[in-house]
């Protein structure tokens, strides 16, 4: 397809950034059908060209629309624009939303799902073709997992995390998942059922997995920032091992402070007991700086530190890693070695080269810039209500919706349901404790558009209790 002309000036004297002098512009020329779906844009350099302006200038207007859900970016393939041609103006009202296909939502605000950009990115596509051209070993993939990738793990945990390890204390896993799973099996040629405490509310799947994996998984009640060490005190005996979300604790989105971090570090190392430091989306911190990571602190306790590149590029890619260096490492690296490793090689060196080359630490930018405009939406929309309270948007890719007892948060996932938006209830994440009556709004993997459009059912029904045209509680 042709390339589009763009009838586009920039006014130089302006106060207004020249940026988001050209990101309006383009939006301008989408909405009004100057350009319509499927049309290219001129390349970035051509264009700065063009308009006489850095390159930098075009990069992050694209970036900009990109996030917004008006542009799309084909690698290689140049950009284009996305938009249905319909769309005119605001984003059409919630209740103009025509139904989901069968079994298949049409907004999906499950969270844990980032965006799908990296897979459009000219150096990820780079460093697969280049891992692709190696040469094949006729062995099996180291069991600890490829040099490379250890160190290059390694490197990105120093300057993301301030995280000061050796490669050889990196084992590679296949996400989180298999983590658990490797941490259990080890753990039960010591024990044969080991005890894990999980915080509660907590993640879902990996009560699923520690369970599934042979461990009796017991739950603790916490709240916003984690659970507190006098909890642990009065447990009786002591668990196996406990699993944590010190930097961002799923789902409620608070921090474990750093006085609690030391204090469960000390209670720990007093009981002989492991600590599984989920480490899940610590990249993107959206306006505090992120604490250190309880593996990092000085401190004679067992610390396993749990990572994965599902959030910070995708699940598909279904890798991550253990950090670990504690009395329990040796048992870990022994167990991973008598299982073999479950990622496949080229995948291993693809990733290592991406990480390598700066393409992981350039996409985690852009992805915070992406984020922050769908958290800035999320606020916009429902900050400023006096009937709702939104929190856990410090980080992460999820904020937490709390309704008051009239609006019944299971019924309202279904009303939302009937009008094509998927958004999971947060009671669905508690175990055993009293439940809180809200949603989980996960905003990684949609376009701004798409959020707003969520958002908008969702508002939509809200203010239809409050006027008294429906019914949501129990």
């Amino acid at each position: 397809m042709a390339t589009a002309e763009l009838p586009i000036t920039l006014d130089f004297g302006s106060n207004s950034p020249l940026t988001i002098q050209l990101a309006a512009r383009l939006r301008t020329a989408i909405l009004d059908g100057t350009l319509r779906a499927e049309d290219s844009l001129p390349s970035s350099r051509t264009l700065a060209a063009e308009l006489g302006v850095s390159r930098g200038v075009v990069v992050r207007a694209f970036e900009q629309l990109s996030g917004e859900g008006y542009l799309e970016s084909r690698g290689a393939g140049g950009t284009r624009v996305a938009v249905r041609p319909d769309i005119r103006g605001h984003a059409p009202a919630a209740t103009a939303a025509r139904p989901p296909e069968a079994g298949k939502p049409m907004l999906d605000l499950s969270p844990g799902r980032p965006s799908g950009a990296p897979f459009l990115d000219n150096e990820w596509r780079s460093a697969w073709r280049k891992a692709v051209a190696e040469p094949m070993s006729p062995r099996l993939p180291p069991a600890l997992g490829v040099d490379i990738l250890r160190t290059a793990i390694q490197g990105h945990l120093g300057t993301s995390r301030g995280l000061n390890v050796g490669a050889e204390d990196v084992i590679v896993s296949a996400g989180t998942s298999d983590a658990l799973q490797l941490v259990v099996t080890a753990l039960r040629r010591r024990s044969r059922i080991p005890r894990i405490l999980v915080e509660d509310p907590g993640y879902p799947t990996a009560r699923r997995v520690l369970s599934a994996a042979g461990a009796g998984v017991e739950t603790l009640p916490v709240g916003v920032d984690g659970l507190r060490v006098e909890q642990l005190s009065g447990l009786g005996t002591p668990p196996d091992a406990v699993l944590v979300t010190p930097s961002h604790q799923y789902p409620l989105g608070g921090r474990m402070p750093i006085q609690e971090r030391l204090a469960l570090l000390s209670w720990a190392a007093a009981n002989n007991v492991l600590i599984l430091e989920d480490d899940y989306d610590s990249e993107f911190r959206h306006r505090r700086m992120p604490l250190p990571t309880l593996a990092s602190l000085p401190s004679e306790a067992d610390v396993i530190l749990v990572g994965t590149f599902s959030k910070s590029l995708s699940p598909w890619l279904r890798c991550g890693y253990l950090v670990a260096r504690g009395s329990s490492a040796p048992l870990l690296r022994q167990t991973r070695r008598d299982l073999d490793s479950p990622v496949p090689g080229i995948m291993q060196l693809a990733l290592a080269r991406y990480i390598d080359g700066g393409g992981l630490a350039r996409h985690i930018a852009r992805a915070r810039r992406e984020y922050a405009h769908r958290r800035a939406i999320i606020l916009e929309r429902l900050g400023g209500r006096d009937d709702v309270v939104v929190s856990a948007l410090d980080g992460g890719l999820h904020a937490v919706l709390e309704l008051p007892p009239r609006l019944d948060a299971s019924n309202l996932v279904l009303r939302a349901l009937a009008q094509g938006v998927l958004v999971p209830a947060l009671a669905d994440y508690y175990a055993d404790g009293a439940r809180k009556n809200g949603l989980v709004l996960g905003y990684g993997a949609v376009t701004d558009l798409e959020l707003a459009r969520a958002l908008g059912v969702l508002l939509s029904l809200i203010e239809d209790v409050g006027a008294g045209k429906a019914h949501l509680s129990d």
